[in-house]
């Protein structure tokens, strides 16, 4: 018998699993975010492939936009709330945003921090 269970420290969403579509990369390179324009706000994500298990709050969880198989880093959040459906096998759940990389750093996090092949290249 084998079991299969994924320990995530990283939460990277499509648009359509719930990656926040306010998380524009044009508007955030012309003014930058910061996690405090998002303060009090929970978003929620839905039906993430597999069983797994993301670090609860307090502990940081990177936060990655899936763009086409390309990671684009935008910072960290908090796991606030996560359902596993063993039926379709998919986890869903909600999370807060605690910190938004400046362009400079999710440049370099999003070329240095993947797997080749998945580096989100963007000019500043």
């Amino acid at each position: 018998m084998g079991s299969y269970i994924e320990f995530n420290d990283t939460l990277q969403l499509t648009t359509e699993q719930g990656f926040p579509v306010e998380l524009d990369l044009q508007k955030h390179l012309e003014k930058p975010f910061n996690a405090e324009q998002f303060k009090g706000r929970e978003f929620i994500f839905k039906n993430k492939p597999n069983i797994r298990l993301y670090h609860p709050a307090p502990c940081r969880v990177f936060l990655i936009h899936n763009i086409d198989d390309r990671w684009l880093y935008w910072g960290h959040c908090l796991i606030t709330e996560q359902t596993i459906n063993t039926e379709t096998k998919t986890t869903s759940g909600k999370f807060i945003i605690t910190k938004i990389y400046s362009p400079e750093h999710q440049q370099t996090m999003s070329r240095e921090e993947v797997d080749p092949g998945k580096e989100y290249l963007f000019e500043i």
